[in-house]
């Protein structure tokens, strides 16, 4: 049977909670079987030590374990949350109100060309303060779940850095 080891395509179910503010574990996310995670091992982007978790598994092994925010995608960063300009967001001289609504992510590239995500929180009459934590900054996350399937990924795979096929990247 087939161990889940670097360069691997790993197939994951899981349920994420995360602790909220009376310590509570809360539901945040689920990969169930009609559509679960997909991932080549050691090429995923995921937090380290989230695959230091799954190392070793093979199909059909449960896990359940917790990643604290040093752990995962590091505490919340007041300075992370910025006011940009309204005319940023123009186009052809008007602003899309669909697209400016608190809540929106929208995709963005700082002065270096670096691509985020920022979350809107709020809109002003000249401004639009955005979030750029990770969705997940300064939480404690708790996975249960279980290995799917694991197999070799193809040298394809691995040159493109993601899966192809059934739950991966078709192109």
């Amino acid at each position: 049977m087939a161990q889940i080891s670097p360069n691997k395509v790993v197939t994951i179910t899981y349920d994420l909670s995360v602790t909220d503010e009376n310590q509570e574990k809360v539901l945040v996310e689920s990969a169930e079987a009609d559509a679960p995670m997909v991932f080549i091992f050691g090429h995923s982007g995921l937090p380290e030590e989230f695959e230091n978790q799954l190392d070793g598994k093979g199909a059909g092994d449960a896990f359940s374990f917790s990643l604290t925010p040093d752990q995962a995608y590091g505490d919340y960063d007041q300075q992370a949350v910025v006011s940009i300009p309204k005319q940023v967001f123009e186009i052809d001289g008007k602003v899309d109100e669909e697209m400016l609504q608190v809540g929106n992510f929208l995709p963005m590239a700082d002065n270096e060309g670096n691509h985020m995500q920022g979350k809107i929180v709020e809109i002003g009459a000249d401004t639009v303060q955005m979030d750029f934590n990770h969705p997940l900054a300064g939480m404690v996350m708790h996975f249960d779940g279980k290995v799917e399937g694991v197999r070799d990924a193809t040298q394809e795979e691995l040159d493109h850095g993601h899966v192809h096929g059934e739950g991966g990247h078709n192109h």
